[in-house]
């Protein structure tokens, strides 16, 4: 059986016994897709960073090469936001996602034994090839079957999934730790099975790719605004770097407060990300999503300058809050963005947000590799790091600003 027969059985297991007239209730597929969020970006990939200390610890790995083994992740999340785009266009959404989330559960079990370097880094490869297929398939499967007027805040609920995952990283794994390192890994599959069951049968039974949709000339799609999105969504990520990899450090060595304080403005970064998304959706069912984009580049730089400005504790509490809540509620933002400027262009909508949020994964990994190298050549100076975060969400605002003052916008 060739794998695309394989992935439509699965569709019609997925759907056996049910109408296939009928469809999920708006807020049962939002569970899914919160469910498939959870999983691909939330656990796969926040929960290895507190497991890092613990692989080292247990000998599974060297220092040097358990940090490869978080950028295979990232590495395949690349890849899998590539693939994603691809075979959306190729195969029937829900059973592509369901093996998505399968694959994803399977990589946890499969790092429970680390036989060696290459075993595992496969596994947490495919992990990441999952979370970048997840990112691509599963919200735009889901909001053209929701109104208007809810998307943002459904897309919103959708990657409220992705801060739950960096909640469950401080909390439910260093509990699951006590049980040993192997047991761990096992239940962060058990939780990722439970969430993929739970989302099964909540996909749209849609057609299969290509049925009964409208393919527009090329010369018809608003490819300026668009490449103007990947750009922004890009810079975007460029903009949350500082904080999402340097935020503890600061606080702890670069004011002297200790690791402990460090941790706790963490938590507070994981308090920002749950509720983010669904304030970021609301509010762009409020104003629309390009106005919400450039409210949002606003006060993430004004979040990212905070620590700068001398306003102390109550500074660095804001700043991360308003961060930690944008690094998944820009998500749905740019998401809703795409499908405003392809509202009548369907057929294209998931390649333009593969081609967004492979943008904003190659702009992440090289803002991180990025400002580590200056980090380390300036003598540790985190001014310098905030800064060019900033300025890389004026220069997100200012790239909006001048492709909408030049009239050239469908959205």
């Amino acid at each position: 059986m060739s794998a695309s027969e394989t992935l439509r059985t699965l569709h019609a297991i997925g759907y056996a016994g049910q109408d296939r007239r009928s469809q999920p209730s708006v807020w049962r597929l939002t569970l899914s897709g919160a469910c498939a969020s959870l999983i691909g970006i939330g656990l796969a990939r926040f929960s290895y960073t507190p497991l890092l200390p613990a692989i080292i610890a247990a000998h599974w790995f060297p220092a040097s090469s358990a940090a490869y083994l978080g950028a295979a992740n990232l590495g395949g999340y690349l890849a899998g936001a590539l693939l994603g785009g691809v075979a959306a266009k190729r195969l029937p959404a829900a059973p592509l996602i369901r093996s998505m989330m399968l694959l994803a559960a399977i990589a946890f079990f499969a790092c429970a034994w680390p036989v060696d370097f290459a075993w595992f880094f496969a596994w947490r490869f495919a992990s990441g090839i999952s979370g970048g297929a997840l990112m691509v398939l599963a919200a735009p499967t889901i909001l053209p079957h929701v109104t208007p007027s809810r998307r943002g805040l459904v897309g919103g609920a959708i990657f409220m999934g992705v801060g739950l995952g960096i909640a469950i990283s401080g909390s439910l794994v260093p509990l699951l730790l006590r049980s040993g390192l192997a047991l761990t890994w096992i239940g962060l599959g058990v939780l990722a099975l439970i969430l993929t069951v739970v989302a099964w049968g909540g996909w749209p039974a849609d057609a299969a790719p290509g049925a009964a949709t409208h393919h527009a000339p090329p010369q018809s799609l608003p490819t300026k605004q668009l490449r103007a999105l990947y750009l922004e969504y890009g810079l975007n990520a460029v903009g949350l770097v500082p904080h999402m990899v340097f935020l503890v450090d600061f606080v702890a060595r670069g004011l002297g407060q200790g690791v402990r304080a460090g941790s706790e403005y963490w938590v507070l970064f994981g308090i920002g990300a749950v509720v983010g998304p669904l304030l970021t959706g609301h509010l762009a069912d409020r104003t629309g999503f390009r106005a919400a984009l450039r409210i949002a580049y606003v006060l993430q730089g004004l979040g990212v300058l905070l620590p700068l400005l001398g306003f102390g504790v109550p500074g660095l509490i804001v700043s991360s809050l308003v961060v930690g809540a944008f690094t998944p509620g820009i998500v749905p933002l740019a998401l809703g963005r795409v499908h405003e400027l392809l509202a009548h262009h369907p057929a294209v909508q998931k390649s333009a947000w593969s081609k967004a949020t492979t943008s904003f994964a190659v702009f992440q990994a090289a803002a991180a590799y990025g400002l580590s190298f200056l980090f380390v050549h300036t003598g540790g100076d985190y001014l310098l790091l905030f800064v060019l975060g900033a300025a890389a969400l004026a220069l997100a605002l200012m790239t909006d600003l001048i492709v909408g003052a030049r009239g050239a916008d469908h959205g």
